[in-house]
Parts: structure tokens; sequence; C-alpha cells
């Protein structure tokens, strides 16, 4: 069986998309026309399906995450934040907190992956306080 952590590592968010929606096509024209000749997925395709979708959240939320500190770089408040991402600033915050906090983690994890002690480090100055 294929799991997200293997196909997060084979997939870019724009392949791992891509195969998605390729997948997920399939499965809705074989839903809707089986007398003709669509076939259903297979397990293992209706698998990778799951788990590719899981790989796209992954991705997708922490090139949010990329984004949001990107924006705080520029200028921008967490009232601002909040407001593009269609939440309130203690929200946004909390969330990307919890983010820098997970990348701190991963690294403590693996040795390698995340944020670093001075990266998480100034994450956090960076992330400041929710204004």
């Amino acid at each position: 069986m294929t799991t997200p952590d293997e196909l997060e590592q084979q997939h870019t968010l724009s392949t791992a998309t891509t195969r998605y929606d390729d997948l997920r096509m399939r499965d809705a024209l074989a839903a809707m026309t089986q007398d003709e000749g669509n076939t259903p997925l297979t397990r293992e395709e209706s698998l990778e399906l799951l788990a590719l979708s899981e790989v796209v959240i992954r991705k997708a939320g922490y090139g949010r995450q990329a984004m949001v500190r990107s924006a705080r770089g520029a200028g921008a408040s967490w009232n601002q934040i909040g407001a593009a991402l269609g939440t309130s600033k203690q929200a946004a915050w909390e969330a990307h907190n919890r983010w820098i906090e997970d990348q701190a983690r991963q690294h403590e994890l693996t040795g390698y992956e995340g944020f670093d002690p001075d990266q998480a480090s100034e994450a956090r100055g960076l992330a400041g306080s929710p204004d």
C-alpha cells in the first residue's frame, strides 16, 4: 500500500494534484458511465487517491504557512493576514504558531526536516504577537 509519507517524497504539490485529479476524474467517469466501458478504480488506485488527498492537504498547508511568514516579513499585520485567510487575526496567529512548533518538533525527530532551533526562534520572532 502507498502511504502519504511515501507519496509526499515522490510528488510536488503540482504533480500530486495532477495525479489526484486524474484518478478522481477516472473514478467519476466510471461511476457515471459504467455501461460505456469506463472501468472503476482498482483498490490500489482508490487507496492512492485517498493518500494523495492527504499529500495535497499537507503540501498546501505548508505553502499557506510559508506565505503567512512571507506576509509577516513584508510587514503585514495579523489583522490583515487573518482577513486574507478568511479568519480572525487570533486564529491566523495561533495556526501559524502551531505550524512553527510542528516544524521545530519535526527537526527534533529527524535531525534535518523542519526548523532547527535557530530557525524556529527566528520564525517565532517574526510571528510576534497577534497585534
